[in-house]
């Protein structure tokens, strides 16, 4: 009992002091966090999990590594803040990866950075052809910014003069073969009009499609379990067990 009191007592204590720490170091998203950002971490919350559970020792030598560890990266921080030249050694900073359509490989090998690894950011980036990319910046958060080429790039209503209306958000009508009729009813349809809908896609019954999603400018997506597709295409760079 005592030892579950101590316990909740240290929790608390661990839990303010991160929760102040955290205000104080400022606001940053997991897609900015550097390397180094990551480790610091991972280790702040090692230390704040000691400081709870950890009755073997006492809880004051955990609380002043927790707070000379986010101390420290504050300090960092600030310095980083004031000097670039230093930024730029302890954060790393932007790396050419692909310049004029060509793949900087030297560059690669010096970063330890295989082509495969490129190749896959790009694809997050919805790039599946590299004849698309003018230049490929790797960020020192490790994520891939691009710059497709002139003819590449998308004509936008803005560039044509033309005036259009938002589509909105899709909403989901049939999740996983169940269909949600609240949803449904938000959208003004109902189950009629939806199955005869379905019908035109070959659907006879709700549980025959996967996923079906309707925005506000009347758009539907339509899934089906059974959609016949041809074998997946293998886009690996060596054959596997999986």
């Amino acid at each position: 009992m005592n030892e579950g009191l101590v316990v909740l007592v240290r929790g608390i204590i661990g839990f303010f002091t991160l929760l102040i720490l955290a205000r104080i170091l400022g606001k940053e998203q997991i897609s900015q966090l550097t390397f180094f950002d990551y480790i610091t971490g991972i280790t702040v919350g090692s230390i704040a999990s000691e400081l709870t559970v950890d009755l073997s020792s006492r809880a004051w030598p955990h609380w002043v590594g927790l707070i000379t560890w986010m101390a420290l990266t504050y300090l960092v921080r600030v310095i980083t803040l004031k000097w670039r030249y230093l930024a730029k050694v302890l954060e790393g900073e932007p790396t050419i990866v692909i310049m004029k359509g060509k793949i900087m490989d030297d560059v690669l090998k010096k970063m330890n950075f295989r082509i495969s690894d490129v190749l896959e950011l790009l694809r997050n980036k919805d790039i599946f052809d590299l004849n698309e990319v003018e230049y490929a910046i790797l960020e020192s958060n490790g994520e891939l910014s691009v710059l497709k080429k002139a003819e590449y790039l998308p004509l936008t209503p803005k560039d044509m003069n033309i005036k259009v209306t938002s589509s909105g958000i899709s909403t989901e009508l049939i999740y996983d073969g169940v269909l949600i009729e609240e949803n449904l009813r938000q959208m003004n349809k109902d189950k009629k009009w939806l199955m005869g809908e379905l019908k035109k896609h070959g659907i006879k019954d709700v549980s025959e499609a996967f996923l079906v999603t309707l925005n506000d400018a009347g758009s539907l997506y339509v899934d089906k379990y059974q959609d016949k597709t041809k074998k997946v295409k293998d886009i690996g760079d060596y054959k596997g067990p999986f």
